[in-house]
């Protein structure tokens, strides 16, 4: 399986055999984004962007062809997974991040993708990237001092499609 940038999201479903709904257009090229980017429940940061955030050099592991399950809602949703060309990206869990938000981290040697299947995919630029759950903010809750990431506080809870 080798990923291009110009990939197209029914191509991109035949190589990893993952699937998406019928109502989404396979015939659209996937974009590429080397910045932050969101698909549902996940966000994609550069690693860079987030300065008080530690990953482990340790406990890195190469993504598989089928992919690595990012998330799953806890009650059964559909699966967030990263998938990447063989040897071409590597994902960690191993991630010291004060908010409590970020699930792992990835460094991809060329382009990531993120599939979804009532989202679709998204491509990822070659980089370091930490991949954070997004956090429904309470009444009352403050912005922490991480450029305007919210602390966990009592009411926050975490968001799952």
């Amino acid at each position: 399986m080798t990923m291009n940038v110009n990939v197209t999201l029914g191509e991109l479903t035949a190589r990893t055999g993952l699937d998406v709904l019928d109502h989404l257009e396979r015939e659209v090229t996937v974009p590429v984004v080397d910045g932050m980017q969101a698909q549902g429940d996940l966000i994609v940061v550069p690693l860079a962007m987030l300065g008080q955030l530690r990953v482990d050099d340790d406990g890195w592991w190469g993504v598989p062809p089928e992919g690595v399950e990012l998330l799953r809602s806890s009650a059964g949703g559909n699966p967030h997974t990263l998938v990447a060309d063989r040897g071409r990206c590597r994902w960690t869990t191993r991630v010291d991040d004060p908010t409590g938000l970020a699930i792992g981290a990835l460094e991809a040697a060329s382009v990531a993708y993120l599939i979804h299947p009532e989202h679709g995919a998204s491509g990822i630029a070659p980089g370091r990237y930490v991949v954070r759950r997004q956090q429904e903010r309470a009444l009352g809750a403050r912005p922490g001092p991480l450029r305007g990431l919210m602390f966990r506080g009592a009411g926050n809870r975490f968001v799952c499609d």
